[in-house]
């Protein structure tokens, strides 16, 4: 697991009049702050990324659908640089994935339904001064690839 990358196993509690799941808490030991909530999707094969930060901490959830969310460690001082993770997410496994900044992170819609995300970062977005720097899905840069891998 890529060093500062937290994994937080949710749970679905069910009842007849329908289901409630916590997301993130303020007394969670993986919680620094907070910014602001946004939802984003994405359509089955479409992929959205390659992002980082540089002061935000993300906190991802996939609501509806399913997702591959994957992570790469650019940090050069890290003992994990280069490291790639893959989270599969969603209604199938509903997890909470921290991300810390300079780690490159991106989406890809998976199964026949769009893939609805929730973020939850420490930092409010700012359109005069974004801190997101991007570079294409397909950079040479991350040596990943957004095809699907059969067995």
């Amino acid at each position: 697991m890529i060093k500062d990358v937290h994994v937080k196993e949710l749970k679905i509690i069910p009842d007849e009049r329908g289901s409630l799941m916590e997301i993130l808490r303020s007394d969670d030991s993986i919680f620094s702050r907070f910014g602001q909530v946004y939802m984003t999707t994405a359509y089955p094969g479409v992929v959205k990324g390659w992002h980082y930060h540089k002061k935000q901490v993300d906190y991802f959830t996939c609501i509806k659908g399913m997702a591959k969310l994957v992570l790469y460690d650019s940090r050069k001082d890290s003992k994990t640089y280069k490291e790639i993770n893959e989270f599969f997410i969603g209604v199938k496994k509903p997890i909470l994935v921290t991300i810390p900044p300079f780690v490159y992170h991106g989406f890809k819609g998976i199964g026949t339904e769009e893939a609805i995300m929730i973020n939850i970062p420490t930092e409010v977005y700012s359109p005069e001064n974004p801190d997101e720097f991007r570079i294409s899905p397909h950079s040479s840069d991350i040596p990943y690839s957004w095809e699907r891998k059969d067995g």
